[in-house]
């Protein structure tokens, strides 16, 4: 299989956009990479870190010029963090550029899975999970604007996961050739 585009992952924290990416990339024997890896490593400062020192709307920008770097870069598998599909201008970019799979996955299980993480700076809330709800409910109908969906479950393993998004791939001959 021949990957033509980047398939750019992206979804709510905790919807496996970082582990089913890398299974994804192994499969398809393509880089991985990770925007908010890209950015730690440039401020040499973590997620939180920045968001405490800088500001979102700081973090929001150097997201946009790294996601729009790692497109222009090389063709791969590219986790995004879970604000990045937001912005207008990131989607754009990533139509143009890739394709984005949306990583659908329900608020019980985001919830199983982040909950014991101090790792998401916008859940260092009274109430994370009420917080949670929040931003799942705001961010759901901008996530089902992305190319294409896969749907989550409790039951799937990462490789089940990654299995699922190559499969939705495939009916993509524009992004995988076959």
């Amino acid at each position: 299989m021949k990957l033509k585009k980047t398939v750019v992952m992206v979804g709510m924290m905790g919807a496996g956009k970082t582990a089913v990416g890398r299974a994804l990339a192994a499969k398809l024997n393509v880089p991985f990479l990770d925007s908010d890896a890209e950015i730690v490593k440039a401020a040499n400062l973590s997620i939180a870190e920045i968001f405490d020192r800088d500001g979102e709307t700081f973090f929001r920008q150097k997201e946009s010029q790294v996601i729009d770097r790692l497109l222009d870069e090389e063709r791969g598998i590219l986790s995004t963090g879970g604000g990045a599909f937001l912005a207008e201008g990131n989607r754009a970019m990533i139509t143009e550029k890739g394709i984005s799979v949306w990583l659908d996955a329900d608020l019980e299980l985001l919830w199983q899975r982040v909950r014991h993480k101090d790792t998401r700076p916008l859940l260092h809330t009274p109430n994370p999970k009420a917080t949670l709800r929040e931003i799942y409910e705001q961010r759901v109908p901008i996530y089902a604007k992305a190319d294409l969906s896969v749907k989550s479950l409790t039951a799937y393993s990462i490789e089940n996961m990654a299995d699922r998004v190559l499969e939705a791939l495939k009916s993509r001959p524009d992004v995988l050739e076959t």
